[in-house]
Order: C-alpha cells, then structure tokens, then sequence
C-alpha cells in the first residue's frame, strides 16, 4: 500500500518545482506591496510634504527641502530601536553571509523590516535603491519556505536564490536578468542544472504576477537605439568602458570610506542617519535629482534630454549622496543609484562623443544606456546579470553588441584596480574569500594543532627492520616518523616502504637501516597551518596520515594528523557554529 502511495506522490525535483512557484508568486506579490508602499510614501512626503511647505514654488522654500529626507529617517528610529541591528545600512553583504557562509535561516520579521525601513529611506528622497532589498525580501521569503520545508542546507540556499530570482525580475520585469542576478550574486556563480531550474520558474512566476498588476512596463523606458557606425562607435563605446570602470572602483572606495568614517564618529547612532539625510538635502537644493532612485531623471537622460555638465556632476554628486545615505545609516541598496550613475556617465560621454561626431554617433541617450549596464557590471562584478538587464529592457540585438562589449571591459578594468565587488569588500578585509563557501571558510579558520594526536610512535634512523617490523606488528598505524640522534625528524617509514624488502633473506634484512629505506621528501604540516591546507595534501597525495612539527626549521614532531580526526573536527565545527547560530536567534527572540 506505501509503495503504491508512493507512486503518486511527486519526486524530488517535482517538489522543488512547486516549491520554487510558490516562491516565484510571493515574490512577486511582495514586490507589488514593496513597491506601493515606495510610492505612497513618496506622494506623501515628497509630494505633499513639499506643497505643504511650499518647496514647489521655489524661492527661499527650497531651504525646507532637507526637511523631508530628514523626517523619513526619523521615522526609521523607533524601527531600529526595536530591531537593532537589523534596519540600518546596506545589508545586501549581511545577506550574502547568511547565504553563504552561514546556515541561511533568515527572519520572516526580515520581509517587514525591509519593506518598511527601505520605503521610508527611499520615499522621503534619500540617496538609495529598492532592487538590494527586494533580493533580501524575496530570499527570505524562500528562507521561510525552505525552513517550512524542512529541507537541506544546500537546497535552503537554492531556494533563497530562487525568491532573489524572484524579486529582481518582478521589479524590473526582467525575468533573465533576475535568474543571472541570483547566480552571479547570491549563488556567487555556483550552482547546478536543478538549481537553475528552480531560479527560472522563480522568476518566471514572480514576472507573470508583477506584469499581471503593472502590465508590462518596466520602472522606465529605453528607446529604440541603433549603432550608427559601428568601427567608430565600437572604440568610442571601450573608451567609456574603460572610464566606467574607474568610476566604479571611485565608486566602492567612497562609499567604504563614508561608512568607515561615520562609524568611527563619536555620535549617538540614531542621530547620524539625520546627518546624512540633512546632506542629502543640501545637495538636492542644488541638484533635486540625486533624491530618491533617480529614475525620473534617468528617464530625461534616456531621451538624450540631459546636459553634459550636470549629467558630469551628478556622477560625483550621486556617489556621495548614496555613500551618506548607507554610510549614516539609511536602508536601501546600491542597484539603482548604480544605474543612475552609470546613465548620466553614459549621457555626458555620450553628448561630447555626438557634438564631435555629430554624424558617426548615435545621440547620447544610446550612450547612456549601454551606460547603465556597464556602471552595474564593473560595480557588482556580474556582467551577465547587467548584459541580460539592459538586453530584456530595450529588446534591442544592435544595441546588445555595445553593452556586452562595455560590461565585460568596466569589469575587467573595475577589477583590474579594485578586487571587491561592492558587496564583497567586507568579507575580504575578514580575510575571508566568500566565493569559496561555508565549508572553505570553516575549513581555513581551523588549526592543525586542535585535531592532532599526541601520541606519537617514532623510530630511530639508526634501527632495523626487524625492532619496525615489532612496531608495525602492534598496529599502531602505518606511517612512523624517522628521527635522528637529536630527536629532530628525517623521514617518514610507511608499511609498504617495508614490503619492498620483505622478500628478501632475513640476514639481508637485518642488514638494513630505517634510514636507508623512509621517504626524506617528507611532507609536514605546523600546528598553525589550517585544516583547508592540510586537507588539499591528503587530496593531493592520497594519504592518510601526516606529520606535525613544531616548525618547518625546528622538525621537533609534536603529532601525527590523521585524515578522519581533521574530518571529526570539521564536523564538530559545523555542529557547534550551527548550535550557536541557533541560541543567537533564540536570544535575540526573547528580546
């Protein structure tokens, strides 16, 4: 009877199947709900706080304006007095190392806490984008599914990739783009053909809901571009890549910068978001349009309507407003002022380029749109994800050949001076390389010296087979170090060292000396060299057993490292940064 229920029931892969539409369709329901409270709130402040204080007429008014960015970061205070720790800042990298490095449970309180905290910085004008936490909302809502589920941490991890799927593509009605988002990303361009599975009907869901409510607009337009002549403008558009590029590593460095510094500054923690709304305020009085996402703007630039020398400042005024805006504090992503700035790069390059050829050029609308995919490829480092963004916007093949020219070269430039993308810079100054895993990171930050055991049988070089044989004979192991009269190691002896001469007479064998027959190319380890190094040696060697010295000059051997005592360790590591993890999210409930 069980094995014939069990015929009817659906396989694994059909389960994540409908797991993954499930997720897909919350997705893009969140994004709706996410995005209509963006706008309310904006028609709110902006809009009628502005007319309210008269900042639509001009004037002496316009001094009011850094009123409105500073009341949406008031009301941020008592979000994150509740939930400190958890409002503030840009939290795409916490995302990442929830995901990657540790066990990927994700709060549900973390859908709300992004949804409302985001909507207040982004809809009272301050300097951020939706597109980052609609990725966290989107994969904690497949973390919540997933835990539901009950389900490993391998597909736990897919599934929240598939909700981060999920919401890049109902925000930008680019459902390709959403699934190379979540692979270069939040999978940091690891995953498999099931996986990927699991990302497409994601964000194919997630697109059928958002275009169902909105239709089938995306958060702006591009027009219709084509390459005039394409051996001048393919060298003009390498040169703008290669511009690109710096920008994007002065780009990283600022906003580091900024935050690094507003964390050292000796202010109440509530008060500096209002510092960095107040700036943001000052510069809109001059430039309104580094307020917000900046997508009305970007509109104007797409349609060739900017001028080059405030297109030229608003590159350097957007930086700053967006580093102020996370670095004080403020919530909120990178993703859209990256576009923004990326467009109004284009734009400037791309109006100068048209004035002096004003015959072999496209106008600089096309310039800055191909602008926008290469600011976010040499930003994020993941071209794919910015090629397959502008490629499903414009729907144009002519234009596609200059953005995937101009992604590949700002990211290669942008890497060329800058390793970290954006949203890794923290994990390298930890010393940790998160494109290596969990299981690399655990690995590396385990030492030799806790898994080795410190009885050691040793033998001298100077006696005979038989007194190794008597050793062997207690089974005690099968690899023995060799050390001198000093007590220093020499070599190593192994079992099969001594069937080489076991065919031979006994008095011919007594005639031999450990010396003569143990291996002296000895690979060692030291009781600080880590777990992840000695594990590449067992692969590499296909052995079992090294030894450990006190040190590569003094070979005093202290221990032996078995293969499986490095593994138990591991898995105790796992098991108890798990527990850990788990007690951490317990107290935090009790509070």
């Amino acid at each position: 009877m069980r094995k014939s229920l069990s015929n009817f029931l659906p396989g694994e892969n059909t389960r994540m199947m409908l797991i993954a539409t499930f997720i897909g369709l919350c997705a893009g329901l969140l994004t709706i709900i996410f995005r209509s409270l963006v706008d309310a709130i904006h028609a709110l402040v902006i809009e009628g706080g502005g007319s309210l204080l008269g900042i639509d007429r001009g004037g002496w008014h316009l001094l009011l304006l850094p009123l409105l960015p500073m009341a949406g970061m008031i009301l941020l205070i008592p979000l994150s007095l509740l939930f400190p720790g958890e409002v503030n800042g840009y939290g795409l990298p916490t995302f990442l190392r929830k995901v990657n490095l540790e066990n990927g449970i994700i709060r549900f309180r973390t859908i709300v806490i992004k949804i409302i905290a985001t909507a207040l910085t982004i809809g009272t004008g301050n300097s951020a984008g939706v597109e980052g936490p609609i990725a966290q909302i989107g994969g904690a809502m497949g973390s919540q599914v997933g835990q539901i589920s009950r389900v490993s941490g391998n597909r736990l991890k897919v599934y929240i990739a598939a909700g981060s799927a999920g919401g890049i593509a109902g925000m930008f009605n680019a459902p390709i783009a959403g699934i190379f988002f979540a692979a270069e990303i939040v999978l940091l361009g690891t995953y498999e053909i099931s996986s990927f599975a699991a990302l497409v009907i994601a964000s194919a869901m997630a697109t059928v809901v958002t275009r169902g409510w909105y239709g089938e607009m995306s958060v702006f337009t591009i027009p219709h571009y084509t390459v005039v002549n394409y051996l001048v403008e393919i060298p003009l558009y390498a040169l703008m890549a290669v511009l690109v590029g710096l920008a994007a590593v002065l780009f990283i460095r600022v906003f580091y910068a900024v935050r690094d510094r507003y964390r050292a500054i000796a202010l109440h923690p509530q008060l500096k978001p209002l510092t960095g709304a107040l700036l943001v305020g000052v510069i809109a009085i001059f430039f309104p349009q580094v307020m917000g996402d900046g997508y009305g703007y970007m509109e104007d630039v797409l349609h060739s309507k900017g001028i080059a020398w405030v297109m030229l400042a608003l590159v350097l005024l957007k930086i700053l407003a967006t580093s102020v805006t996370l670095g004080s504090g403020g919530a909120g992503g990178v993703f859209a002022p990256s576009l923004f700035i990326g467009a109004v790069l284009g734009g400037a390059f791309g109006s100068v380029a048209h004035k002096i050829l004003p015959g072999l050029t496209a106008g600089s609308g096309a310039y800055a749109a191909v602008g926008i995919g290469a600011f976010l490829a040499a930003t994020t480092h993941a071209p794919m994800t910015a090629i397959f963004l502008l490629f499903e916007m414009t729907g144009n093949y002519q234009i596609i050949i200059p953005i995937m020219v101009t992604s590949i070269i700002g990211t290669v430039v942008a890497g060329r001076f800058c390793e970290d993308s954006i949203d890794t810079v923290d994990f390298s100054r930890e010393g940790i390389n998160i494109h290596e895993g969990r299981e690399t990171v655990i690995m590396k930050s385990l030492k030799v010296g806790a898994a080795i055991r410190d009885e050691v049988d040793y033998i001298s070089e100077d006696a005979n087979i038989s007194e190794l044989l008597k050793i062997f004979s207690m089974g005690k192991g099968f690899y023995f170090p060799v050390i001198d009269s000093s007590g220093k190691m020499t070599g190593i002896v192994s079992l099969q060292d001594v069937k080489n001469i076991l065919h031979r007479e006994e008095k011919e064998r007594i005639a031999y000396k450990v010396g003569g027959i143990c291996n002296r190319n000895v690979i060692m380890l030291t009781p600080d060299d880590s777990l992840f190094t000695a594990m590449q040696l067992f692969d590499i060697k296909g052995i079992d057993e090294i030894p450990v010295v006190e040190s590569l000059s003094e070979r005093w051997v202290v221990g032996m490292l078995k293969r499986s005592d490095a593994l138990d360790l591991y898995k105790r590591e796992v098991l108890r940064r798990g527990i850990s993890a788990k007690a951490g999210t317990m107290g935090r409930d009790s509070r």
